[in-house]
């Protein structure tokens, strides 16, 4: 079905929509949480897609005393304005995330207002500007409530039901329920192979998630060290920038050439992962980080047409050290002297190192303490990784240790191997979002349920008031 062109109406008329849809919906009815003075009912860390998911979700289903806090300044909260150099999403344009199934609200419903379908239809993906700008859109036109420029550092159970949320400067938020929606790096943090943080100078190298001075870097020659889809993000992104030679370092013989994700997009996966058994799980997990993902087409050429692009394979970095004014790269196939290196080695999955976990760490049940996987099958990246429940609830290491954990979320990338692509994908986020609402409310229902049962029990209020002669 071919649809016809219609002229663009604005965002004005689509935002008008949108409280049109949402009243229809009866979105602004009464909580019907049994809320405590001073607490939250809800507090998300991280502003980010996740974040504003999360909150959307949570409002619709009338748990309305939340906050969400964010690091970042109003606008920058995610990777898309700071530290993201590709060109588009990867995800197909046609996949939807945080909508909730209300059309008013998807990301193609936003371009075609100010664009139109005609526009629509021509887009390849979803480029990534505008994926931030419809993500302030959206925050704004639903009222979700931000707190910007608020850092999480420590989180502490009370012991009575809430968590105690400490901000940097030394506030404390107190809430029921605390949602980590804190993005890839949420579980651990970026990987830097210790020959680089140990040998070198933090000026004369950064991770792809870090900040890069390009325009200082006009002219040089630069060293990235990974194949991952960043790396090549990174090596188009410097070249346009002037950078004069940019070298892509992988240990693999070739680069991947098959993606899984187009799979499980297409094979239900992100919708009954969670139903799989944990062999099952652990197997699925280890076989998607040992393929890894290639680069898409276009990021690719778009290094590749430059001349000053060289992708060596076979070529991990053994060693690292400073001649001169030049890093020297030791590799299999002996040394290079570049001016810089930028580093897409991914990240390391490991509670301990979040500082707002740091009281809970210990108490959190991961992979290596729930399953065992045949001698030869073993995956030290997939142990480390969080046992999660159904809902991103972490399983507590003991049972005390679980009841510290009640009420703590993990809906960030650590929930890789427990609910597959979720939490921090676009891929799996429809199905996600909705899976941790429940776990949420379902909570929140059963810590009152004595009272919410006395309650119902009690409930007298007349709803018949009409009269019957003789009765």
């Amino acid at each position: 079905m071919t649809l016809k062109p219609v002229i663009p109406h604005g965002l004005e008329a689509l935002s008008a929509a949108v409280r049109r849809d949402l009243d229809c919906l009866d979105y602004v009815s009464p909580s019907w949480v049994r809320s405590r003075d001073g607490v939250l009912d809800v507090l998300i860390i991280g502003g980010g897609q996740s974040g504003l998911g999360a909150a959307f979700g949570l409002m619709r289903e009338k748990v309305r005393n939340i906050l969400v806090v964010d690091e970042n300044p109003a606008g920058l909260e995610g990777p898309w304005a700071t530290y993201a150099r590709m060109i588009t999403l990867r995800t197909p344009k046609s996949l939807t995330a945080i909508d909730f199934g209300q059309a008013s609200l998807t990301f193609r419903a936003w371009w075609e207002a100010q664009h139109g379908s005609v526009s629509w239809e021509a887009l390849d993906k979803i480029p990534r500007g505008a994926w931030m700008a419809y993500l302030r859109w959206f925050r704004e036109v639903l009222d979700i409530p931000v707190r910007n420029g608020a850092r999480v550092v420590r989180i502490d159970p009370g012991g009575d039901g809430v968590h105690r949320v400490r901000l940097e400067g030394g506030e404390t938020l107190i809430a029921r329920k605390v949602v980590l929606a804190t993005g890839i790096q949420g579980g651990g943090e970026w990987h830097t192979p210790d020959f680089i943080r140990d040998g070198l100078p933090t000026d004369r190298w950064a991770h792809t998630s870090q900040d890069v001075d390009f325009e200082a870097l006009i002219g040089r020659r630069i060293g990235i060290l990974g194949g991952g889809a960043s790396a090549f993000d990174n090596a188009q992104h410097a070249l346009n920038a002037g950078v004069a030679q940019v070298h892509v370092h992988i240990r693999r013989p070739a680069l991947p050439c098959v993606n899984p994700i187009r799979f499980m997009e297409a094979a239900g996966f992100s919708r009954h992962y969670a139903g799989l058994d944990d062999a099952a799980k652990y197997a699925v997990t280890d076989a998607f980080l040992t393929r890894n993902q290639p680069p898409t087409n276009d990021t690719f050429a778009r290094a590749a047409a430059f001349p000053g692009f060289a992708l060596h394979v076979a070529s991990p970095w053994l060693a690292t050290r400073m001649d001169g004014g030049s890093v020297i790269v030791t590799t299999p196939k002996g040394e290079l002297s570049y001016d810089f290196l930028i580093l897409s080695t991914g990240f390391k999955t490991d509670a301990a190192l979040r500082p707002e976990l740091a009281a809970v760490a210990d108490d959190i049940a991961l992979w290596s303490d729930r399953f065992t996987p045949p001698p030869d099958a073993a995956n030290l990246l997939v142990d480390a990784h969080p046992y999660l429940g159904p809902g991103f609830e972490f399983h507590g290491s003991t049972p005390e240790g679980a009841a510290r954990l009640r009420g703590l979320f993990a809906f960030n990338y650590s929930a890789l191997v427990s609910l597959g692509l979720s939490a921090a994908a676009l891929s799996g986020m429809k199905f996600a979002l909705p899976r941790l609402v429940s776990a949420v409310t379902g909570q929140l229902f059963m810590d009152d349920r004595a009272a919410i049962l006395d309650g119902y029990f009690s409930y007298d209020i007349p709803e018949f008031v009409g009269t019957w002669p003789n009765q």
